[in-house]
């Protein structure tokens, strides 16, 4: 697939300069990606079932900071948070908003780009990454990302992703963009509706969930898990053993 004519990072990145206000609502989320709240409520429960004494956690693509603000809800151990974007106004707005909360917590802020940032070894208990990999190109980009988020984990930790995902058939996937046009038209008009399909064209490249979970498979993880599905989004994860 030729990806030239896809957004740059410098695009994306300006993209989301301009955007950090509608990225810094708790109640609403992302409302152009279906259940974005409930995705975020999700992973932080799970998070808290899963390992309630975590003390490390990343962040990418962390946005204005909200999945941080609700995993600190639910992991009160947290005692280093690493939050990593293109965008220095959203970094700017996490730290802000993270430090009001706990101004004690040990907040380290990365401007760049996962496919470029190293990540280190074993280093955090739970990464997240909302509405963030539908970003990556060919299948090498998914596949060195993977990799290098399994090997930041620390044994027994996990990853959840919650983003738009693609399907394999195209009956499947033209079912699916029409479900997903009626909701962004009954969310704010037909306008916001092709508005949203506009940017999705030019931006995002995302992946059938499947074919995901054999990525994160193949990059080490002992064991996947789906845990909601809405049309074109899912939340889903990967356990490192």
């Amino acid at each position: 697939m030729d990806y030239g004519s896809k957004s740059s990072v410098e695009e994306i990145r300006a993209r989301f300069d301009a955007d950090v206000e509608r990225f810094s609502n708790l109640e609403t989320g992302q409302s152009a990606a279906i259940d974005s709240p409930l995705m975020l409520e999700l992973t932080a429960g799970l998070c808290g079932a899963i390992r309630g004494d975590a003390g490390a956690l990343l962040d990418i693509g962390c946005g204005a900071g909200n999945y941080i603000l609700r995993l600190l809800q639910a992991l009160p151990r947290v005692s280093e948070v690493t939050a990593l974007d293109l965008s220095l106004p959203m970094l700017e707005r996490t730290r802000e908003r993270v430090l009001a909360q706990r101004p004690e917590l040990a907040l380290k802020t990365v401007q760049g780009d996962v496919r470029e940032v190293d990540l280190g070894r074993e280093r955090f208990d739970f990464a997240v990454a909302a509405a963030v990999f539908h970003h990556l190109r060919g299948e090498g980009e998914w596949r060195m990302v993977f990799r290098k988020v399994h090997d930041a984990l620390k044994p027994g930790g996990a990853v959840w992703i919650a983003d738009m995902v693609d399907h394999w058939h195209t009956g499947a996937q033209g079912l699916m963009r029409e479900r997903y046009g009626e909701y962004l038209a009954g969310l704010r008009g037909a306008e916001y509706r092709d508005h949203v399909f506009a940017y999705i064209e030019k931006e995002d490249t995302p992946r059938p969930l499947v074919w995901q979970l054999d990525r994160l498979r193949e990059a080490g993880f002992g064991q996947v898990e789906v845990v909601h599905v809405n049309g074109p989004f899912a939340l889903f994860g990967a356990y490192k053993v």
